[in-house]
């Protein structure tokens, strides 16, 4: 089985990178590895969720210090296999059973407190003579990944989870709610089974929703950029614009500046506990021709000689102001 690379390596970025540069190289690797960029690109699909799989690491404080410590071990999960064995997977594929495991704790002996292993894994630990007591699971933290769609309406997806005392893993069906954000976390309570019998723990899913390949989201507002020609922006045009439910046409008035955003209300993200909707933004980018044709440069020099317009008369340096 290859060796999986260091997750640092994946996303490009040094060991003692900020959040800012974490986030900044995973939403551009995320983009370029993107299914809906590289249909049919099983090499593309595979680097999409190798990127997934650091990020969610690295951009968690506490995952990230355990990975620094620990390597990839540190970032593994409790998986049932297809016979019923609990075993702890990581890595490429890296497993070790929980028999194995409580032969380790058992050599540790002493005192009552969980042991270093115990800690580490969460894993039940018994000792040769005693009656292990029962007690409360942890809260586990699982982190499942959003495409920007679901996140934006809503989705039923389906885990596998721990029926406890080693029985096989039970399939879960989980409803995301529309409008979830980057790193919410959805709590699912009693779903980690107690320790020798004890209290149930609750489930914690993180949602890692994935970037779109040209909308983007703030709260719940959608942003997209549009390019237009410099005749559309100053005659004015209907245009074709995309949205999270489908293309729709917008109006582009006469005479409208780069960097302009039009306004579709309620055409944004559900917002949470409510019927309402954020709004979608169109952003205008003027692109001019390039190269221009014999013709259109004769135009524009014609357009030139008529248009006495100056768009930087009201600049703070064009009226004399001080710095």
């Amino acid at each position: 089985m290859p060796k999986r690379r260091d997750y640092y390596e994946v996303l490009g970025v040094s060991r003692s990178a900020t959040d800012a540069e974490i986030k900044r190289a995973y939403r551009t690797l995320a983009k370029k590895h993107h299914p809906d960029r590289n249909p049919g690109d099983a090499s593309a699909e595979g680097k999409f969720k190798e990127v997934q799989r650091a990020y969610s690491t690295l951009i968690d404080p506490q995952k990230r210090a355990e990975y620094d410590q620990f390597g990839e071990a540190a970032v593994g999960q409790w998986k049932t296999t297809p016979q019923g064995q609990k075993v702890y997977q990581w890595g490429g594929g890296s497993t070790v059973g929980v028999d194995d495991l409580e032969d380790l704790f058992s050599a540790f002996g002493g005192g009552e407190a969980p042991s270093v292993f115990e800690q580490f894994f969460g894993g039940p630990a018994r000792r040769p003579g005693r009656t292990p007591k029962p007690r409360r699971a942890a809260d586990e933290e699982r982190d499942i990944a959003l495409a920007f769609d679901q996140a934006v309406n809503g989705a039923t997806i389906a885990l596998q989870v721990n029926s406890g005392d080693h029985g096989p893993a039970q399939r879960l069906e989980v409803k995301i709610p529309p409008g979830v954000e980057d790193l919410q976390k959805i709590r699912l309570k009693g779903r980690v089974p107690g320790l020798n019998g004890g209290p149930p723990g609750d489930l914690l899913l993180r949602c890692r929703i994935a970037p779109h390949p040209y909308l983007t989201r703030n709260g719940a507002d959608i942003y997209v950029d549009v390019p237009v020609s410099v005749t559309e922006a100053a005659l004015g045009a209907k245009i074709e614009v995309p949205a999270i439910d489908g293309c729709t046409t917008v109006t582009l008035p006469p005479g409208t500046p780069s960097g302009s955003k039009l306004r579709l209300r309620g055409r944004g993200v559900p917002r949470a506990g409510s019927s309402a909707r954020g709004d979608q933004y169109v952003v205008i980018q003027i692109v001019p021709p390039k190269p221009l044709t014999d013709e259109q440069r004769r135009l524009f020099e014609q357009l030139r000689g008529v248009d006495s317009s100056n768009p930087r008369s009201q600049c703070p340096w064009e009226r004399g102001a001080s710095q």
